[in-house]
């Protein structure tokens, strides 16, 4: 099973920005949505951002909305997530992988596979 690679996480201060990066070893479809989840101490992983692969189309969680941009990248096979503003409340552990599920169900990471070692990014206020 293919795993995920993460990269471009650190230690910011609150309101800069970071990009992190996610390569996909195989071969990526355009069916496949890819997405970006994270996990803070004490909470259950939660769903930031995804991208379909085939069309570009992107979905995000409300409290991201305006903040974070998703992008692909089909030559490298790769997937950033540019989080601009960032709060306090983004720090976490971001993990990305991928899903050939519906819509609907884009948000839902127990559909998703591939989930690497993930990277943390801590914001300090």
């Amino acid at each position: 099973q293919r795993q995920a690679a993460e990269s471009g996480g650190g230690l910011v201060q609150a309101g800069t920005s970071l990009r992190l990066s996610c390569k996909i070893p195989g071969r990526t479809t355009s069916r496949h949505h890819l997405g970006w989840f994270r996990l803070a101490p004490g909470k259950e992983r939660e769903f930031v951002a995804a991208i379909t692969w085939g069309s570009g189309s992107t979905y995000y969680a409300d409290s991201v909305k305006g903040r974070f941009t998703i992008s692909r990248d089909t030559a490298s096979n790769a997937v950033d997530l540019q989080m601009n503003k960032l709060k306090p409340e983004d720090t976490a552990v971001y993990y990305c992988g991928a899903t050939l599920t519906n819509i609907a169900s884009i948000p839902n990471w127990k559909t998703y596979s591939g989930w690497g070692q993930g990277t943390q990014v801590t914001v300090s206020s």
